[in-house]
């Protein structure tokens, strides 16, 4: 059902007609909310450090988690002391309805209970993550815990309102744009194109020759993912692609992927001659070793975020493709003017 949908978002088919009086709905009651917290009904909180939010007006993977994990580090480079504040897609809460703090080194929980993206962030930064649906309140909570923290930045945080932000990152993707440019669910959009009016700074990944247009006439910077490395989920040795390719030449290779647009993942690794059966999961998907079990597979090849789920049941097969997000000088150069001074 959801590939079907998704697929229909991207163009002007029958379906979107009939979904079009919901969008109407949609539109009106997401107007309402922004009404709202606009004139105080809805509260909306403010911390006492700077709160950067990287989001986007569309569903599915736009690459917003690497470039928060690229924010954090420049961040750290710079000398500040970044925490991150995530929704946790799919994440379980305690007993008291809330989620703790991620330290992947302390364990004692499953991965389900944070998300998959969440539990990325934490196995790549020394920067600590939480995680709930309550954006205000977990910002709250990681600042009364982790004093020295001095930055949050709010991974997917673009329509929760509740937390007061100095900047704002909308983050586009290059190859599917806008799709039909209609509002949920006749569409792909939370919120409509005007939103882009309102953000600091505007990202498209991996731009193609309608970057401009889709930025609509905004300043924008353009973001590839690179550096990659395929690392083995069982052991944690590495290898460059060209490495990769040669040490996987001859054996059954199977590309899976469970985000939310698995065929831009299945591209990239066929640019590096990596070829064999590709399959593909819903976004968020929980794996358990049963998918894994795949007969006549030498190697299974999939991303971070399908790997931080499967290192529980990790085997000789298992590897996963890491990439961070490339962007240029100047968009860090922005960032840092848009911060007050540190």
């Amino acid at each position: 059902m959801r590939e079907w949908l998704e697929a229909e978002w991207q163009k002007d088919g029958p379906a979107q007609l009939l979904l079009r009086p919901l969008s109407w709905a949609f539109a009106a009651l997401a107007a309402m909310r922004r009404a709202l917290f606009r004139t105080g009904w809805l509260k909306t909180e403010t911390v006492p450090v700077p709160v950067i939010v990287v989001g986007n007006i569309s569903v599915g993977g736009t690459g917003k988690t690497p470039l928060t994990i690229a924010l954090a580090e420049h961040l750290i480079g710079r000398e500040w002391n970044p925490g991150i504040v995530s929704r946790g897609y799919g994440a379980i809460a305690d007993d008291q309805g809330r989620h703790a703090h991620v330290e992947i080194r302390q364990g004692g929980h499953p991965p389900d209970w944070f998300g998959d993206e969440p539990l990325v962030m934490a196995a790549r930064l020394p920067a600590p993550v939480y995680v709930g649906p309550e954006r205000a309140e977990v910002a709250r909570a990681l600042l009364a815990d982790q004093r020295q923290v001095d930055v949050i930045l709010s991974d997917d945080g673009l329509q929760h309102y509740a937390l007061a932000r100095q900047l704002e990152i909308a983050v586009i993707d290059g190859e599917r744009g806008f799709g039909n440019g209609q509002l949920l669910p006749a569409g792909p959009l939370r919120e409509g194109r005007w939103r882009l009016d309102s953000v600091q700074l505007v990202v498209v990944n991996n731009p193609g020759e309608n970057a401009a247009l889709l930025a609509g006439g905004r300043p924008w910077y353009p973001m590839r993912l690179g550096n990659e490395r395929f690392v083995s989920l069982a052991t944690g040795e590495e290898y460059s692609p060209d490495e990769f390719s040669v040490r996987v030449r001859g054996q059954r290779v199977v590309t899976l992927a469970g985000i939310g647009h698995p065929a831009r993942f299945f591209n990239h690794v066929r640019r590096f001659g990596i070829a064999g059966r590709t399959l593909a999961f819903a976004d968020h998907h929980r794996f358990t070793p049963l998918d894994l079990k795949l007969p006549g597979a030498d190697v299974l090849l999939m991303t971070e975020k399908d790997a931080v789920k499967c290192r529980g049941f990790a085997d000789s097969r298992m590897w996963f493709m890491r990439v961070d997000a490339l962007l240029p000088d100047e968009f860090f150069a922005h960032v840092d003017s848009l911060l007050r001074p540190h």
